[in-house]
């Protein structure tokens, strides 16, 4: 989306770079210096400039220029160095908005890699070069195009990590000339001091490619101007990182570092930073640096400790405060409730003797009323019919008293009393709900027939005990005289089936009429109820029969008319087993009398 307000020397540096061709893009763009520059530094209206080249991609067009190849640029090195000032002070202090990734992600990695590989492309013309004012020239550029970077990277602190990656940071690195050597040494140093952490978030091939180089060119050039840079940024190294120091002490890479630093110290001119770096990479000093880390890690384990501590007594502070609040206001609930109770009482003490004392005198004052209209004759009887109430109120509140003392006394043998009729209430329930689920006679359902699946699944085991248990081979003789024994047996059962179906037909016709039988005598009345002939039905014409329904009868009013304490000490098998006697008789001999279960 287009900003609203834009800048017209935008707009038409925008129309320009539209409509021109390809050659004249990067003239047309340089035109925006004079712009960047004349606007005050910080303002928001560079701020302002520098969002609206952005929305118009007039940055990624300076991004495209550079990317191609400076042949084809009018204007030359010139043109690029000029844009690298512009891209990298456009870049800087950007707000990009809604494409704060791809801004972050995609053109801010791209334009400090291509101002790496212009810087490539300049050391190589340089050490091509002839003539002198055509390396001062080429020398100059190159130290715009590093200043444009460690302006980029210093407006952008993320991109320090990918600029020390790049293997084309790493050929600049390796350059032999003292001036490109120096000045990429001196961008180095510049870019650590700014923020020396990514230098160990690299992976550890590069930091060893960056450690090698600047030791080589310590040792291996006679430039004062390069070992002075390198002396300075190995320095930095092991002060800003003491894994770098210990590397540099335990590394077999670097195991006489030491002392070829010290022949270097007693060889050359004494300089400071040198003289710190030997002292630095010393046995002591070692031990020091050891001795500092592990009192740091000790601090730091400290710190986590007391601040793991201190955030678990603050997470139960709030707890705390809440139960001591807690308890605090129950307490002078507690307290508050027991000084209005007692005022209570008191007001309630006050009243109930004002009260009594009012009594008393309307009582006083009454009994003077009664002897004025009292006739002097009648005096002694009324105070005779006075005395005599008085006793009964006294002799009523006596017998009252002492009838509550009594049954507070035997207050323990009621409830003795209360939970035994409870425990027989109980008692009688379980043994009349066991009497109901007690099924006396259970009917008689016959046979079960064989289904379909059942009579599969039999085959199935038939067949497969045959196959499992295969008998030597029969004679023809003996399968005959088998086969002849079977077909026997098979008429012999035809035969006696008939009998045994018809003797199953009079075992169900009797059990039918047992069934019926017995619930013709649950359903009958008592003797109580019955009328009439009723009680006839369910006369026995045997002799044997009534003579044990009269004692199963006698036995069972027997037991129902037994005391309950005397039903205490059975156990309710012993009546379910007198009654399963008294109930299991023959069918033919079964006689009830109308009565019913209890």
């Amino acid at each position: 989306m287009k900003p609203t307000g834009t800048d017209p020397r935008i707009l038409s540096i925008a129309a320009e770079v539209a409509k021109s061709p390809e050659q004249n893009v990067p003239v047309i763009l340089l035109k925006l210096k004079e712009i960047i520059n004349n606007t005050p530094l910080g303002s928001s209206e560079l701020k302002k400039i520098k969002q609206d080249i952005y929305c118009y991609d007039l940055i990624q067009y300076c991004l495209l220029v550079l990317s191609q190849d400076c042949s084809r640029i009018q204007g030359g090195w010139t043109t690029i160095s000029q844009l690298t000032q512009i891209l990298s002070h456009c870049c800087v202090g950007l707000e990009p908005g809604e494409d704060a990734e791809e801004f972050y992600n995609e053109l801010l990695p791209s334009a400090a890699e291509n101002f790496l590989i212009l810087g490539r492309q300049l050391q190589t013309c340089f050490i091509n070069a002839a003539k002198a004012e055509e390396k001062d020239e080429l020398l100059h550029f190159f130290h715009t195009v590093t200043d444009s970077l460690f302006w980029l990277v210093g407006g952008h602190v993320e991109l320090i990590q990918n600029v020390l990656q790049s293997d084309h940071f790493l050929h600049l690195l390796q350059a032999d000339n003292v001036q490109i050597g120096s000045a990429v040494l001196m961008m180095l140093q510049n870019i650590l001091q700014i923020n020396s952490g990514d230098l160990l978030r690299i992976g550890g091939k590069a930091l060893h490619s960056i450690l090698d180089e600047v030791i080589f060119k310590l040792f291996s050039t006679s430039s004062p101007v390069i070992r002075s840079t390198a002396t300075k940024l190995l320095l930095l190294m092991a002060e800003s990182h003491q894994e770098i120091l210990i590397l540099l002490r335990q590394s077999a890479c670097y195991k006489g570092l030491r002392r070829l630093l010290s022949k270097q110290e007693t060889g050359t001119e004494v300089s400071k930073e040198l003289r710190q770096l030997v002292s630095l990479l010393s046995p002591t000093v070692y031990q020091e640096v050891e001795e500092q880390k592990l009192h740091q890690a000790a601090c730091l384990i400290q710190a986590y400790w007391k601040g793991f501590q201190t955030r678990k007594r603050l997470k139960k502070l709030p707890s705390a405060v809440i139960a001591l609040q807690r308890n605090f206001r129950s307490k002078r609930t507690k307290m508050l409730l027991e000084i209005n109770r007692k005022k209570e009482e008191e007001d309630l003490r006050l009243r109930l003797q004002l009260q009594r004392q009012r009594a008393m005198r309307l009582s006083r004052e009454l009994r003077l009323n009664m002897l004025e209209i009292v006739h002097p004759g009648q005096v002694e009887k009324h105070n005779r019919e006075m005395e005599e109430k008085s006793a009964l109120i006294i002799q009523k509140h006596w017998r009252g008293y002492r009838e509550r003392k009594n049954f507070r006394q035997q207050r323990q043998s009621l409830t003795e009393y209360k939970a035994a009729v409870t425990l027989q209430r109980a008692a009688l329930k379980f043994l009349a709900k066991c009497r109901k689920k007690k099924k006396l006679f259970a009917p008689w359902r016959g046979l079960q027939e064989l289904t379909d699946a059942r009579r599969v699944e039999l085959k199935q085991q038939v067949d497969d005990y045959v196959r499992r248990h295969s008998g030597s081979p029969m004679p023809d003789v003996v399968s005959r005289e088998l086969h002849a024994q079977a077909q026997e047996r098979l008429q012999h059962y035809f035969m006696g089936r008939a009998l045994e179906e018809r003797a199953q037909q009079h075992r169900e016709a009797l059990m039918a009429q047992i069934s019926t039988n017995v619930e013709q005598l649950m359903k009958a009345p008592s003797l109580k109820e019955a009328e009439g002939k009723e009680p006839e039905l369910f006369l026995s014409r045997s002799r044997p029969v009534a003579a044990k329904a009269k004692q199963a009868h006698l036995t069972t009013l027997k037991h129902i008319q037994a005391p309950w304490w005397k039903k205490l000490g059975e156990e309710s098998g012993d009546e379910t087993d007198v009654l399963k006697d008294e109930l299991s008789v023959e069918l033919e001999t079964l006689f009830i009398g109308g009565t019913k279960p209890p």
